[in-house]
């Protein structure tokens, strides 16, 4: 068996942002050899997600709209008690998910048509980490 790891990171622009990752995560599972197996694609950091989903504005723009209602940010969390202020993207990236696992078939990230990958940061603005390992034959 072979496992092939890899990171990718971010320095994200906004406190809260999507970013559509399937060409580097592509990307790996092809530098990996693995021709049949599954690629791990991991957030690093408890406040932002790893999701598939269709890559679509409107729809990512949704999906914006229903985590703020969901988690609202400035609300009084007993988080905020101890000192961090970041309790609604903790609660956001827990409803998202923190990582997918991916099928490769013939050395390739085997997708369905509309399906992309992506990173979600919910308390951005500095530098993060997804992990990406791919494994199999």
């Amino acid at each position: 068996m072979k496992v092939h790891t890899d990171y990718l990171w971010f320095n994200t622009k906004k406190q809260q942002e999507f970013i559509r990752i399937t060409d580097d995560v592509a990307a790996v599972v092809s530098a990996s050899g693995v021709k049949d197996g599954t690629v791990l694609v991991s957030a690093m950091h408890i406040t932002a997600g790893v999701f598939v989903n269709d890559w679509e504005d409107g729809l990512i723009h949704d999906f914006q709209d229903w985590l703020e209602k969901l988690a609202p940010a400035g609300l009084n969390y007993r988080h905020h008690q101890t000192g961090e202020d970041n309790a609604d993207a903790h609660l956001k990236r827990t409803i998202m998910g923190h990582q997918v696992v991916l099928p490769i078939t013939e050395g390739k990230l085997d997708l369905g048509p509309w399906e992309q990958v992506f990173y979600a940061e919910f308390d951005g603005q500095r530098r993060k980490r997804v992990v990406v390992k791919a494994m199999g034959i």
